[in-house]
């Protein structure tokens, strides 16, 4: 059976990738299409890149708020920030209701991806709907001869109030509590060697991955050896491929929250499927825990300490 989609994915189907002309707000943007917009006042440019990339060179009208910003302690980056300092960071950026909010990141690669996904995540969790990223970031905007400057914007202060969209996160306990629900699909993005546990992140305490959970890694969403997203249909046939049955929810988790942000876009705002959720903090918190939480594809103990000493000695067998 084909993976189903919903109505509203099919209505959204003229609002992304691969349309001729700008069509209004939508996921992602073209660089002709943030060019046709980027003057007007409802638009807010967001270049997420760190501060001495956006002095050195930015698009015109852009601000700056580096993904740094929107992260959380170094142990866990994926952890959401209290909402109090995300709602100063939303008012000094001078964001409303009404705001276009575009993410525009440095479009180094798939990777660099999930910056723009993780903030377009964060501004929707705070209420923010009128929201777009730029497909292939600040990479594609100078691939495409457009100017860029150095000028600095004054940015007046909103009052901005949020009003969270709590659907789009999946805390811990929501996560443990659906490990065996089988109308609940936990979607790995993370690359398959970190699936299948033959590595793991310096913030995750063991390797492997939450029990039951299927492999969606977040590259697979871009055209080979780019940051360029692919198209609706493409995307839409990826999906297909991969799950063939529908889910009633979708969890989309990885290391620390990045990664699977790109799965979350890429289901949620461009395939269009309902009832996608991310696991912000993911394998970081999941496996830091004072209680072991269930976990698939973890090597025995043995197989940790070798694998630990030969990281130390440098082996390479």
């Amino acid at each position: 059976m084909r993976f189903l989609f919903s109505i509203a994915a099919i209505a959204v189907a003229t609002m992304l990738p691969g349309m001729a002309a700008y069509a209004g707000v939508q996921p992602l943007l073209t660089p002709a299409q943030l060019d046709a917009v980027r003057d007007d006042a409802s638009v807010r440019i967001i270049d997420i890149r760190p501060a001495a990339d956006y002095s050195a060179s930015h698009i015109p009208g852009a601000v700056s708020a580096p993904y740094s910003q929107w992260r959380g302690p170094a142990n866990s980056p994926g952890q959401l920030l209290p909402v109090e300092k995300f709602t100063a960071l939303a008012r000094s950026l001078g964001l409303s209701a009404n705001t276009h909010a575009i993410v525009v990141s440095s479009g180094a690669n798939a990777t660099d991806f999930g910056g723009s996904a993780r903030v377009y995540w964060t501004l929707k969790y705070l209420g923010m709907s009128n929201l777009s990223i730029l497909n292939g970031g600040v990479k594609a905007w100078v691939d495409a001869g457009l100017p860029q400057d150095q000028a600095v914007p004054v940015v007046q202060p909103s009052q901005y109030k949020p009003t969270l969209n709590k659907n789009l996160v999946a805390l811990k306990n929501d996560v443990l509590a659906q490990v065996d629900n089988p109308s609940v699909r936990l979607v790995d993005a993370r690359p398959a060697k970190f699936f299948e546990g033959q590595a793991k992140a310096p913030t995750a305490k063991v390797p492997g991955t939450i029990r039951n959970a299927v492999n969606l890694a977040h590259d697979s969403w871009f055209k080979p050896g780019t940051s360029i997203f692919v198209s609706q249909e493409e995307a839409r046939k990826i999906a297909s491929e991969r799950f063939s049955e529908p889910a009633e929810e979708t969890i989309s988790f990885c290391n620390t929250g990045h990664w699977a942000s790109t799965d979350w876009f890429a289901l949620s705002e461009v395939v269009g499927q309902p009832n996608v959720r991310l696991y912000p903090a993911s394998l970081a918190e999941w496996t830091q825990s004072e209680k072991a939480l269930p976990m698939d594809n973890t090597p025995g103990r043995g197989e940790q300490i070798l694998d630990t000493l030969k990281s130390l000695l440098g082996s390479k067998s």
